[in-house]
């Protein structure tokens, strides 16, 4: 039905006849000549017609499906628009054909109008129109081709797993789907391919990938849904090293072909321990400085009773030193109310106490609460200042308590004074990889070890005397403070998997029930292996600086899990779930 793309048009088509296709985006009426732009995926070009041998084009509105011909034609010098790629061309139009009508629509098909989100998704038929989203779903389709085109360069057999599976304990709430031919049987959608992957390995197919779906029945936040993609990779005969030097060498390729920007590696590397101490996160931003400083040794054995009983609890003393941040912090944002305060106090902070730093170089002198300065001999103040390297004009924010809380909530403090006060290159991408890992962590609610990944990640060799404080094999790669994937070197020896089973305190019997077909595999010959997994839609809306993954998946659903288009979630008849001998118990106002 055409013969070019609107925005594909080229001097090689010039005054000649075109066919193009699409939307009505705009229509002007000068009276002896009508103006419409035709819009399709590839953006808009100008068509001109004559009222008078096209008496339809009068009735042309916004959104109306058309079929235009015509020739191709230079504009008149005085009507080029150098905002559109077709700026000097329009069609003057030979043949029109109306292919079906629109009402008007709910908001204006544009980026520069505001709409509420909901109305949004409501009808995303028509906010998936607008170029700025357009523009988004390409770069996707963009990204995961060149993402294919590495892993098959590179000796990748793309294989997809079952939606259907079986649902395990450990990790997020699954998705679960009653069977109507097992009566009381229930299968889980996957959270990940993780152990079809694994068995996947032990199968032989050596080098996997996927573009998988995954799911999970969480509480959901502003940048996640219920359902989302990843880019999922497993290799056999691998350590830890030739799995980092593959998806750098992807993360290189991925960045040349979609932002035109060499990246060097190999990648910086920083262990879990040391980004947390650092700079209180296990995905820093490594833009900028403003590093968190350790102060508990230089606060030991001094007066300050909120310092010391924080330090007799096994607790630690760190700060930021601010920069200039005598005349642009006041009083007013750290005490009780102000929105520093408040931040931190977010994130299990009680407070922040405070140092500025005023008078001279030669002669510094300290401005604070009295009971910190009292409690300051000479002596420890010169430490203090060589060891924050704090000059007149400076103003120095401490944190107290348990070492994690504090980490949490000054890592949190940095990143909002790093983009307040500037600090934050925006040009700069910071790629590092974040190793060492702990292989677990106690959860309270459970009173029990979690793993902090997943309870098939290897336990680092030399560690494995002493599970509970291990290190694990694993790996997260961090953009400018934002992960975008993570993986690690896998356990594939029964023996090691039973220990950290055990460890997680999950009994034999249970591991057997839950996962007793690759405890199996593991004793046919299982290879060593690992792998990573990317967080497409993420990595989607850091590339096209997007400000939530809404914006870069086609139909999305809302922080309530709801499809607001669709009308998802909805009731079933009871003819259906008879069909699955299931019952529904839910009864409105009493279970909310």
């Amino acid at each position: 039905m055409r013969s070019d793309y609107c925005a594909e048009m080229t001097l090689a088509s010039l005054n000649q006849s075109v066919t193009v296709c699409g939307w009505i985006d705009r229509r002007r009426d000068l009276g002896g000549v009508i103006f419409v732009e035709v819009r399709d995926r590839s953006g808009v070009i100008q068509v001109v017609l004559d009222p008078d041998q096209f008496p339809a084009a009068q009735g042309l509105r916004s959104e109306f499906v058309v079929q235009i011909t015509g020739i191709l034609s230079k504009r008149p010098p005085e009507s080029v628009n150098p905002k559109l790629p077709t700026g000097d061309f329009e069609i003057k139009a030979q043949g029109l054909t109306i292919l079906n009508r629109a009402k008007t629509p709910p908001f204006s098909i544009t980026d520069d109008q505001e709409v509420d989100e909901k109305l949004r998704l409501q009808y995303r038929y028509l906010d998936l129109r607008r170029p700025q989203l357009q523009a988004k779903i390409r770069l996707r389709h963009r990204i995961v081709q060149v993402i294919r085109g590495y892993l098959e360069a590179n000796g990748f057999i793309e294989i997809e797993t079952p939606i259907l599976t079986k649902s395990t304990p450990e990790g997020a709430r699954d998705f679960l789907v009653p069977s109507r031919v097992n009566p009381g049987e229930w299968y889980a959608l996957p959270q990940s391919p993780q152990l079809f992957k694994q068995i996947l390995m032990v199968a032989g197919f050596d080098r996997y990938y996927q573009v998988a779906r995954c799911f999970r029945d969480e509480d959901l936040r502003a940048n996640r849904q219920p359902e989302f993609t990843q880019i999922d990779l497993e290799l056999s005969f691998v350590d830890q090293e030739d799995v980092i030097r593959l998806n750098e060498a992807l993360i290189q390729e991925i960045f040349l072909q979609i932002k035109g920007v060499a990246i060097e590696a190999p990648f910086k590397r920083l262990s879990y321990k040391e980004a947390m101490d650092r700079y209180g996160s296990d995905k820093p931003d490594t833009r900028f400085g403003l590093e968190l400083i350790d102060l508990s040794s230089l606060f030991q054995g001094t007066g300050f009773k909120v310092f010391a009983s924080v330090l007799a609890s096994g607790g630690v003393i760190k700060c930021l030193t601010i920069a200039g941040g005598d005349e642009k912090i006041s009083n007013t944002r750290i005490k009780p109310g102000g929105d520093l305060f408040n931040l931190v106090c977010q994130f299990g902070a009680k407070g922040l106490a405070f140092i500025r730093v005023r008078g001279t170089q030669a002669e510094p002198q300290l401005e604070t609460i009295g009971a910190l300065k009292d409690s300051l001999t000479a002596e420890k103040i010169q430490h203090l200042l060589a060891t924050t390297q704090a000059q007149p004009g400076d103003i120095i924010l401490f944190g107290a308590g348990p070492r994690a809380v504090v980490n949490e909530y000054l890592g949190r403090l940095r990143l909002f004074l790093g983009a307040e006060l500037g600090l934050i290159d925006p040009e700069r991408n910071d790629l590092l990889w974040i190793t060492e890992f702990p292989m677990f962590e106690f959860n309270p609610t459970e009173n029990r070890l979690t793993a902090v990944h997943h309870p098939f990640t290897a336990p680092h060799p030399e560690d494995l005397d002493n599970l509970a404080e291990a290190r694990a094999l694993a790996y997260d790669v961090v953009w400018n403070g934002e992960e975008l994937g993570g993986g690690s070197i896998r356990i594939h020896q029964r023996e090691i998997q039973e220990k950290v089973f055990a460890a997680l305190n999950l009994d034999m019997d249970q591991a057997r029930e839950q996962f007793g077909f690759l405890l199996e595999a593991f004793e046919y010959g299982a290879p060593p292996h690992g792998g990573i997994a990317y967080g497409l839609d993420r990595m989607i809306m850091l590339f096209s600086h997007a400000e939530s993954i809404r914006e870069v998946i086609a139909f999305p659903k809302t922080q309530k899990a709801q499809d607001l288009m669709s009308g998802a979630p909805a009731g079933v008849s009871n003819r259906q779930l008879a069909d699955l001998q299931v019952r529904s118990t839910y009864q409105p106002g009493l279970n909310q």
